[in-house]
């Protein structure tokens, strides 16, 4: 996470598509401002769930959102779970709409880089990109890394699916 002003909200989630919800709607109780990530974190023990986790741009808006979130009723928690959170809130994600270039992805927002999934190498930057409207890169070694996979018409789309259909849902 690229701050230290972080903190982690555990709603009792089961599911990725709630704790994206969460996010955004924390984002507008809370007037987020553009430089907050917040990622979403499996956590696999006894009580498997998504949590999810805030990184503000200074120390002054983590106490605020930690005295709201408090105040709301939402466990709170210093800190991130981890270091491979699934960003969902990250600056510049608004731009990250309808098709573009891979080249545009890290110029227009807060993702590193983009790779192709089963490919050793770095897709060609001029390469189309249909977003689907669904950018959800992921921590990987500090860089927040968007992962895509091979698309209709020789394009990319991310890899992660809006609304992914469930394993066997045609049996």
């Amino acid at each position: 996470m690229p701050t230290p002003y972080a903190l982690t909200v555990d709603a009792g989630l089961r599911d990725l598509r709630a704790a994206d919800r969460l996010l955004h709607t924390l984002a507008a109780e809370l007037a987020l401002p553009e430089g907050t990530f917040g990622c979403t974190h499996l956590v696999r023990d006894d009580a498997p769930r998504v949590v999810v986790s805030l990184a503000l741009p200074t120390d002054p808006l983590l106490r605020t959102a930690r005295e709201q979130l408090t105040a709301q009723g939402y466990e709170v928690s210093s800190g991130v779970p981890d270091a491979v959170g699934r960003a969902v809130l990250y600056p510049g994600v608004a731009e990250l709409t309808g098709t573009l270039t891979v080249g545009d992805v890290p110029a227009r927002s807060a993702i590193d880089r983009v790779t192709v999934l089963g490919s050793p190498s770095r897709p060609d930057p001029r390469a189309h990109l249909v977003t689907g409207d669904h950018v959800r890169p992921q921590w990987q070694h500090g860089e927040l890394v968007l992962t895509a996979m091979p698309a209709a018409g020789g394009t990319l789309a991310p890899f992660e699916v809006p609304a992914p259909t469930p394993c066997c849902a045609d049996h």
